[in-house]
């Protein structure tokens, strides 16, 4: 079973809510990054979201846009980031989503780049300007390599737009809870569980909430209404700020740790 469908398979079984931690890879440098991932596998993060670097990140606000810039600077490219996967492979089994622009599917080839992701240990691909519309051809290749096609939803998605987007995807929706693009936000969006409502009026996929969530107060309640509670640009900003810091490591596990434990207070109805 993939692995991103088999934790969040254990997670309902335990009445747990998910979290899922985003960086950017090579932020900042690829061996970081392998580090990273072993240290929130240790912590019990449930899934983890590597942002391959591109130079016009156009869903991402200035956090992750600086991230992706450090990437680059740093060497870091689709190949790398997938031989960065299987490091952390022969170490853990972290659910690893790769956030993605289409671009750069397309520059190495889609169908290379799908069996590429797979062969490395990624489990999913989340292709931020890719509508479903357009992604029959990609949707075949993910089903055959076993990896998961997970696509957003936006407040201001439609009920007929998000029938159609939970029947194409797998592995979980991402709901983002604001309009625009990522960042920190000083409270939560007062919709998510009406949003949260509709889109499980279509499917019984978990939904995992996004964007802006940067305190524990703010994701223990997001995980209220969410299968699972995302966290980016807080954590980001936390490399940035550290990121020349030979406990780098242990800073961002002390500012994470505390936003992973407000989700897991939260249960699923029995």
């Amino acid at each position: 079973m993939n692995r991103i469908a088999e934790r969040f398979a254990r997670l309902k079984r335990d009445r747990q809510k998910g979290f899922i931690v985003f960086i950017g890879a090579g932020d900042p440098n690829l061996e970081m990054t392998r580090r990273l991932a072993l240290a929130f596998d240790q912590a019990g993060i449930d899934v983890l979201e590597l942002g391959v670097p591109f130079s016009d990140p156009l869903a991402d606000g200035l956090v992750n846009q600086l991230a992706a810039q450090r990437g680059l600077e740093s060497g870091t490219t689709p190949v790398k980031v997938l031989q960065t996967v299987a490091a952390i492979r022969r170490d853990s089994q972290i659910p690893i989503v790769l956030y993605i622009y289409f671009n750069l599917l397309h520059r190495r080839g889609l169908e290379i780049f799908v069996a590429e992701a797979a062969a490395a240990g990624v489990d999913g691909l989340l292709v931020l300007d890719l509508p479903p519309e357009e992604s029959e051809n990609y949707e075949a290749l993910m089903r055959e390599s076993g990896l998961c096609a997970i696509y957003l939803i936006a407040p201001t998605t439609p009920d007929s737009r998000i029938e159609l987007i939970v029947r194409r995807g797998s592995g979980f929706i991402y709901y983002v809870s604001r309009e625009g693009v990522t960042g920190m936000q000083a409270s939560v969006s007062d919709t998510i569980g009406q949003m949260t409502a509709r889109i499980r009026a279509h499917t019984s996929l978990p939904v995992a909430v996004g964007f802006g969530i940067s305190t524990p107060e703010q994701a223990r309640t997001v995980a209220e209404n969410a299968d699972a509670v995302v966290v980016g640009s807080a954590i980001v900003n936390e490399i940035a700020a550290h990121g020349r810091s030979a406990d780098l490591t242990e800073r961002v596990m002390a500012f994470t740790i505390p936003l992973a434990k407000a989700v897991k207070e939260k249960r699923t109805s029995p």
